[in-house]
């Protein structure tokens, strides 16, 4: 699996209230909730992001409440991935379970800038900085949780394992 877009740069402790602020919550459209995925952080964000674009963020990326919208805004809005040097362990299994791909490099997150083209290797873990060409390493993606990924997240993986037997 391989994630190629541009970058978006965010801060350390990025709640999952700058993810999808809580006065939407009312509904879980994933169309709706990535209206306005990181508005309160970027106004201009879901105007601007495009499909494949990677955030990469300081560390403990999706701290605060256990939402499941977060992963399903920021995904919906079209990221492809996410890099942050950590994150928020509730929200690391959410966004596997929501088909969302995560990867840890403080290296990474660090060095990379806003707007540089970034191509991330899932099978191998390598992050690319095509700007750059600065190369890091994050874990790669266990099959399986590649898997969840390519099937859309946890539900859609069960039903089509069901369907197949």
């Amino acid at each position: 699996m391989k994630i190629k877009g541009k970058a978006w740069k965010f801060g350390e402790n990025i709640d999952t209230d700058v993810i999808i602020p809580a006065r939407y919550l009312n509904t879980s459209d994933p169309k709706e909730l990535a209206r306005h995925c990181m508005e309160d952080a970027d106004p201009e964000f879901v105007n601007k992001v495009r499909p494949g674009d990677i955030i990469v963020a300081g560390k403990n990326f999706g701290c605060g409440s256990s939402r499941e919208h977060a992963p399903i805004a920021l995904k919906a809005a079209g990221v492809g991935c996410v890099i942050a040097p950590s994150f928020a362990r509730i929200f690391y299994r959410n966004s596997f379970n929501m088909g969302l791909p995560i990867f840890e490099s403080r290296e990474a997150a660090e060095a990379i800038r806003q707007g540089d083209e970034v191509e991330v290797d899932g099978d191998t873990g390598q992050i690319t900085d095509l700007t750059t060409g600065q190369k890091f390493k994050a874990q790669p993606i266990p099959p399986f949780m590649q898997q969840l990924i390519s099937d859309g997240g946890l539900i859609p993986h069960v039903l089509k394992k069901n369907r197949n037997g």
